[in-house]
């Protein structure tokens, strides 16, 4: 009985402390919120319609969306995945939408292995886009590859801020990158979903091979945002950064 008693509260204590090192886990998973210095001139009501990992074949069917919708959005743009698609890539451009930077491979183990490494590529993403436009753009936007949580910290920004980067995150977002198999409906029930009070929306969007049900609900979000009196702009160099509060 005595030994049972002791298995007993050492497997109860077992259970507690995994149960404790999983919610630890969950909490680092969930982003901090904004710090003040990125909330701040965020009253208008103003919506930006981003999408990451392009330029892909289906980015050709969101452009014709936005094109009748009669708004632009930003394009986060994954260097290596500019090859044989340059066509799409100076078709984002003409069509006046925001380009900005995602690294080169996405590779999550290359690309955060140091500042440096993480800066390296999107030097590189940024050189592929002037020679495929040839322009000689100088893009300041940039995103975290998984999002800025957990990943930023005081000398990475340190080191972004000093090459005048501006990084962006989301406060909406339509989990089509976790999830790309949503129905319409509920990628516009997410796009309804904020994680902040601010009338300023980042919806993030994604617009991979697997993400055509994104495609299709683009009007209904975008006829959402316009009915609450909402105007659709790009992210640019002058668009005041959007990142997760980190660790000083």
């Amino acid at each position: 009985m005595q030994k049972f008693l002791k298995c007993s509260l050492y497997t109860s204590l077992l259970i507690g402390i995994l149960g404790m090192t999983h919610l630890r886990s969950l909490a680092m998973d969930i982003p901090s919120p904004p710090s003040k210095e990125v909330t701040e001139n965020r009253s208008q009501k103003v919506v930006y319609l981003t999408f990451d990992d392009g330029p892909t074949p289906l980015v050709g069917k969101i452009l014709d969306v936005l094109n009748e919708q009669q708004v632009k959005g930003t394009f986060f743009i994954v260097g290596k995945e500019i090859k044989q698609r340059e066509a799409i890539l100076k078709r984002i451009y003409e069509e006046g939408h925001g380009i900005g930077l995602h690294t080169y491979s996405h590779n999550f183990k290359t690309i955060y292995n140091s500042p440096s490494a993480f800066i390296k590529e999107m030097d590189k993403t940024l050189a592929t886009i002037n020679e495929v436009l040839g322009e000689n753009l100088d893009i300041k936007v940039i995103r975290f590859p998984g999002g800025s949580a957990g990943r930023l910290n005081q000398n990475f920004y340190n080191e972004l801020t000093e090459r005048g980067y501006k990084i962006f995150d989301w406060n909406v977002n339509l989990e089509d990158g976790v999830k790309p198999g949503l129905s319409p409906s509920e990628l516009l029930r997410n796009a309804k979903k904020s994680r902040d009070k601010s009338e300023c929306k980042i919806i993030l969007a994604h617009c991979n091979s697997k993400n055509k049900t994104t495609c299709q609900a683009l009007p209904q979000i975008i006829h959402y945002y316009k009915e609450q009196g909402y105007r659709f702009e790009i992210i640019d160099n002058n668009t005041s950064p959007y990142y997760y509060r980190f660790k000083k």
